[in-house]
């Protein structure tokens, strides 16, 4: 067999081959180096700031301070809102695996009840991931203490503590100061609206009503911020800086509480209000409506069950009855009317009309009955006004007609709103034939006219414009717009507000007004007034006039028998008052729902009211 011949290796070629892949891989791997060190450059270099911040921005982070709230004090320096410290459960979801077995965990931990789960998670919804949200807010020393212990379970929840609103006063002054409650919703889209927000970052609470929502901007302050450096695990290690927040500004206002705490005192147990005005500035001294609740319930979120209690009472306390409450304003409108009377011609000082105890519309069968059945007899424009004679103003009514009263009225600023600075407030109603027509698509009969000559039919008022509108009067037309508000400050200092004065009232004759004042003054001080008895004995001189406001109508020839009418139908009790009579310093209204007569039932209320003021006033 042939033996088979070996070739001969070519080390030569082989050589080669080993030099060419060598000479590949060594540029390969040059140029992989070169992009490796463009990279490194890129990023060390061309990208520095732009990844030290994204660094930074897990190693730091921007947490918003919120501001403390104003505080608001009385004319007096009484604290009437303050501000609290309060620990709170906060959970922030987006940092938690299982929510729903943490909020049971910390639920039997530190017993919460079904409410505070149901509020979570109903602000849950309106808040994003990543921002905290209240569990439980006002926690105990041992809630707290039993937390801190058990916290390493509960990665993403924590304590925080900040300063809550506290109302010392409780329901006194809830319809005046309002309140503060949780930002929902619809505030959140309201302030980003007004570019906002961020100014809220770190508030959890908003003004809601009265003061507190009117004034919200000088109250709540500017919002502060700390850079503070975390770990992995989110944790705070150290604070690096801190730009403290701007404090809210204190507001000082025209109440006093003592006055406030009486007139509460005296409508306890019945619906009401009473408004108290400075005569020479329109500020409220008082402005009660009854009954009233706790503001304190809605600081943290009223519950269910107490805000339906609150919503479906029939004594309806959530209404400002001062403000919004709307009603006939019956004979306290009288001695307005006669001025208007005076100033049109329609009447005259030396005129008398007799009264027969009606009044009837020519060539028409209806009699308007006065109060007084049988008359009053030969009645000019001053016992009109201090006995409250309807005829009298029934017939000047019916000359004056519809509209010229409405133009008249409307300068007192009736069916307009006055201005106060709150915004839960009604304009009611001065009615005119254009009104009508657009409400009940009727035409305006001569009958309409006469009600609304003694204050009733459509013509509605609130107690705050009743108050403003005997102002205007006992000031002779001049017309300063009402203010809770009475100066802003600080800690060192506070500017006072000046009165905002209004286009006068001007008459052709001054001593019109004085005739109005005068009959306002024999309401209380004459033999025959009809608040007499309210004022007897007083050491101050005052001046009123009463009303007594129907609910419901009464036929023609019934007569009226409160006992036979359900309580909401019977008449409303109403009286406005100034006083001293000579150099008027307060003015008041008071409105009694369902009470009957205003001379026996408002009357008295206003002469506490103004003993307590010259009591008072004498102690400084």
């Amino acid at each position: 067999m042939a033996r088979q011949r070996v070739a001969m290796r070519d080390h030569s070629a082989e050589s080669r081959l080993f030099n060419r892949r060598s000479l590949v891989a060594i540029l390969g791997t040059f140029a992989l180096i070169c992009v490796l060190l463009g990279n490194l450059y890129y990023l060390q270099f061309e990208q520095h700031e732009t990844y030290t911040t994204r660094s930074n921005d897990n190693r730091i982070k921007v947490l918003p301070i919120a501001p403390p709230r104003g505080l608001v004090y009385d004319r007096n320096g009484v604290l009437l809102a303050e501000n609290r410290p309060n620990f709170s459960l906060e959970i922030i979801p987006e940092n938690v695996d299982d929510l729903d077995q943490m909020i049971a965990e910390l639920s039997e931990l530190l017993a919460l009840s079904e409410n505070d789960v149901e509020r979570f998670q109903q602000n849950r919804k309106h808040t994003r991931r990543f921002k905290p949200v209240v569990l439980k807010s006002q926690l105990t020393e041992q809630q707290v203490a039993m937390f801190s212990v058990q916290q390493h379970k509960f990665h993403g929840a924590s304590i925080d503590a900040s300063l809550i609103r506290f109302y010392p006063y409780g329901d006194s002054l809830t319809h005046l100061l309002g309140y503060v409650a949780r930002i929902n919703a619809k505030d959140l889209e309201r302030l980003e609206k007004e570019n906002k927000l961020a100014e809220y970052d770190a508030t959890r609470t908003i003004g809601k009503q009265g003061i507190e929502r009117y004034y919200e901007e000088i109250l709540h302050g500017s919002v502060g911020y700390q850079e503070v450096e975390v770990n992995n695990r989110g944790r705070i290690i150290r604070t690096m800086k801190i730009v403290p927040p701007i404090p809210g500004k204190d507001l000082y206002l025209n109440v006093d509480i003592r006055l406030q705490l009486e007139a509460q005192r005296l409508l306890a147990g019945r619906r009401g209000s009473a408004v108290l005005l400075d005569a020479k500035t329109s500020g409220v001294l008082a402005m009660v409506s009854s009954p009233s609740y706790d503001p304190n319930l809605f600081v943290n979120g009223i519950s269910s069950k107490n805000y339906n209690k609150l919503l479906n009472s029939t004594d309806r306390p959530l209404i400002n009855r001062a403000t919004k409450g709307v009603y006939p304003p019956a004979s306290t409108v009288k001695p307005l009317l006669a001025v208007m009377g005076l100033e049109l011609g329609k009447i005259t000082v030396e005129q008398r009309m007799w009264d027969p105890g009606w009044f009837q519309i020519p060539n028409t069968k209806r009699r308007f009955r006065d109060w007084k059945r049988w008359g009053h007899g030969w009645v000019d424009v001053y016992k009109a006004i201090e006995q409250s004679v309807d005829t009298y103003f029934y017939k000047l009514a019916y000359e004056t007609g519809i509209d010229e009263m409405h133009a008249y009225m409307s300068k007192f600023g009736f069916g307009k709103y006055t201005g106060i600075d709150i915004h839960e407030e009604s304009r009611a109603n001065m009615p005119s034939r254009e009104w009508k027509r657009a409400r009940y698509r009727q035409p305006w009969w001569q009958g309409d006219t006469i009600s609304v000559g003694i204050g009733q039919g459509y013509w509605t008022t609130t107690p705050i414009q009743l108050a403003q509108a005997t102002n205007i009067l006992v000031n002779k037309g001049k017309i300063i717009t009402p203010r809770i508000l009475k100066s802003v400050g600080d800690a060192n200092s506070h500017i006072g507000l000046p009165p905002q004065i209004q286009a006068p009232i001007a008459l052709n004759s001054d001593k019109n007004w004085q005739v109005a004042l005068d009959g306002m003054y024999g309401v209380i001080n004459k033999s025959n007034g009809t608040a007499r008895k309210a004022f007897e004995d007083t050491t101050y001189v005052a001046a009123g006039k009463s009303g007594t406001a129907q609910v419901v109508g009464i036929a023609e020839d019934a007569e009226y028998d409160a006992e036979s009418l359900k309580e909401q139908h019977r008449d409303n009790a109403m009286f406005v008052a100034y006083a001293p009579f000579e150099k008027p310093e307060i003015v008041a209204s008071v409105v009694v729902e369902n009470a009957g007569g205003g001379s026996s039932n408002a009357a008295p209320v206003i002469r506490e009211l103004f003993d307590s003021y010259f009591e008072t006033k004498e102690t400084f």
